[in-house]
């Protein structure tokens, strides 16, 4: 399912517009988005999962095309942990 879809069911669903789903849509990335921005960053939607963001430390790797050891720098990434709810749906 693509951004297109999501909106076309969203807007069936809740009986709306796809225009209007489809913005309903992009608010809610945004808001996640501007949240996780944020140092200690977390979104809980309760029964569906939690987007935070943790720090992934620096790790030795390796140059796949040159076989030289490399260091990769340490970053902040987002992290997506699966609520009961899903859990169940999904298996």
């Amino acid at each position: 399912m693509n951004k297109n879809d999501l909106a076309a069911q969203m807007a069936k669903k809740a009986n709306v517009t796809k225009v209007d789903a489809a913005k309903a849509i992009d608010t809610f990335v945004d808001v996640i988005n501007d949240e996780l921005k944020k140092k200690n960053g977390k979104l809980i939607l309760v029964g569906f999962g939690t987007f935070k963001t943790i720090i992934k430390k620096q790790k030795k790797g390796r140059n796949p095309r040159t076989g030289k050891e490399i260091v990769i720098p340490q970053k902040r990434v987002v992290k997506f942990l699966a609520g009961k709810k899903l859990k169940e749906i999904v298996g």
